[in-house]
């Protein structure tokens, strides 16, 4: 059995390893380096500078730990900084090339687009072309970013996150449009390293897919910090206008700075696929439409990632993968998402899972009636006050029938934390038999464990309301 892969992002390069590794004969075509948008444009390369960050404030609040570092020695390197982010990438494509290697993976460099369901065309960058025939193809080609023509995006000083991850320097101010995931990290992120930095959010609030409680979270935090935040004011003009860009908001604020970061969310990315040649369906917004077995609608073709909908997300177009990988070795395997992980990795950290409040207010549900909530705040934790990480909560949500159907995270290590939750609402177990566990003391995760007795009105550490 022969199967070839389009894309190397997470979703592409795992599924072909996985492939190989259950005897199939596996080919993966990619046009620039392995590992696709999150190792070499998103989720590596930013937190490899919010590990920056992180070390940055650490160093900062050094004194409230009894250590005392003379004023004004704090000195940021940008290149170096920059030179560590590039070097934990590379580190990181060779690991994934030499796992192909070794797996029997063969990876050939170039475009790949369909001629027919058991043929792809792999353009290279010389301009010859390779004809590969294949028993199955996996499509996972990604996304990349989107923005209006308003935005008048030039790559110089109008960018996106594709641009801003490569400056040699750090900008001396910006405007960021977007208070999702990308622009909430980078923001942070730039600001710390001396930008004078204002998020434009169209939306009421920041992280406007999390629930409320989370967003004040983090709107506190950039308060703190001094970041300029305008949320509820949408963008009717970007004038770039040589060295710096003038914005117009809808309130008619003006407002300038040296760049403008649009980070607005990302497009599928099927474009020269060929899809018409092989007869593939299309979905809304561009996406090619698959079965909950990630089957396309011809036989032997199947899509993963950004260009099906489903979250954006480099781990949910893994499981994807391994999916239509077992699939296409006659496994019947069918993909959920009733509990897909979230982690946005600002400070402090927010994490979700599964079905958030906000959610269910939207459909009408009521509180108490239709569903329950626990909560727990880190700071009535002794090893949160130990270790200064006081900022957050866990918040868990159960129907009537005491089944977990989702949860939040605010604070240090809330990606980390999250899994047990997560496997708790994919498995669609009670809150009591997540609580009957034993939580180590003292942890962190200790804040799930009081969360989940609050449900039931019987969290030790948490007074009750008045």
């Amino acid at each position: 059995m022969k199967i070839t892969v389009i894309g190397a992002g997470p979703g592409g390069y795992e599924a072909a390893i996985y492939a190989a590794k259950k005897g199939a004969e596996v080919v993966l075509v990619e046009k620039d380096q392995v590992g696709g948008t999150c190792l070499n444009r998103g989720c590596i390369p930013t937190k490899a500078f919010l590990a920056t960050y992180n070390t940055l404030k650490t160093v900062e609040d050094a004194d409230d730990f009894g250590i005392i570092l003379p004023e004004g020695d704090v000195k940021i390197d940008y290149p170096a900084v920059l030179e560590r982010k590039n070097k934990v990438m590379s580190n990181l494509v060779k690991g994934v090339q030499f796992l192909c290697d070794k797996s029997g993976v063969t990876i050939v460099k170039g475009t790949g687009a369909l001629k027919d369901k058991n043929t792809v065309i792999v353009t290279k960058e010389d301009g010859t072309t390779e004809e590969i025939a294949t028993d199955y193809i996996i499509l996972a080609t990604g996304s990349v970013p989107t923005a209006p023509p308003v935005f008048k995006v030039d790559h110089k000083h109008v960018v996106t996150s594709d641009e801003v991850l490569d400056f040699s320097e750090a900008p001396k101010s910006m405007i960021l449009v977007g208070g999702g995931v990308i622009g909430c990290e980078i923001g942070q992120f730039l600001h710390s390293m001396g930008t004078e930095m204002t998020i434009v959010e169209a939306l009421p609030r920041l992280m406007a897919t999390m629930d409320e409680d989370v967003s004040k979270q983090i709107a506190r935090q950039f308060k703190k910090e001094k970041i300029k935040v305008i949320c509820g004011d949408g963008i009717t003009a970007v004038d770039p206008q040589g060295d710096s860009v003038k914005v117009t908001l809808a309130s008619a604020t003006e407002l300038e700075a040296e760049y403008c970061l649009v980070a607005i969310g990302r497009a599928p990315y099927p474009e020269g696929l060929g899809l018409e040649a092989a007869g593939v369906e299309m979905a809304e917004r561009g996406r090619v439409a698959v079965d909950n077995h990630m089957k396309t609608s011809v036989d032997n073709i199947y899509a993963i990632g950004d260009i099906v909908p489903s979250a954006q997300l480099a781990h949910v177009a893994s499981k994807e993968g391994f999916v239509a990988v077992d699939n296409i070795f006659g496994e019947n395997k069918t993909m959920t998402y009733h509990a897909v992980p979230g982690c946005v990795f600002t400070n402090p950290e927010l994490a979700s899972c599964g079905t958030l409040e906000k959610d269910l207010i939207a459909a009408g549900k009521e509180a108490g009636k239709d569903y329950r909530v626990g909560t727990f705040d880190f700071k009535g934790l002794g090893k949160a006050q130990a270790s200064g990480h006081i900022a957050g909560f866990v918040k868990v949500i159960a129907d009537m029938d005491d089944v977990l159907i989702g949860a939040e995270i605010v604070g240090a290590n809330a990606s980390d934390m999250l899994q047990v939750l997560t496997t708790a609402v994919q498995c669609k177990l009670t809150v009591e038999q997540v609580a009957e566990s034993i939580f180590p003391h003292p942890t962190m995760c200790e804040g799930i464990m009081e969360a989940l007795h609050d449900v039931h009105g019987m969290s030790v550490h948490k007074a009750p309301a008045l």
